[in-house]
């Protein structure tokens, strides 16, 4: 039997996001409408959050 994938909505663009079931908890995930990505910020229930973005420390 295939997994289903369940459907959530971007904070960012209101479109459709699939995930997995045997997503992990702060697990990324992308967006393939607006391709943003989001963070798997809760499983029960699923929510999902915009990714922080990695900060550059430019070789420092």
């Amino acid at each position: 039997m295939a997994d289903i994938l369940t459907k959530q909505t971007c904070p960012e663009c209101q479109g459709d996001v699939s995930v997995a079931p045997e997503v992990e908890l702060h697990e990324i995930v992308e967006c393939g409408e607006c391709m943003a990505e989001l963070e798997i910020v809760s499983r029960d229930p699923l929510t999902l959050a915009l990714a922080p973005e990695a900060d550059e420390d430019w070789g420092e």
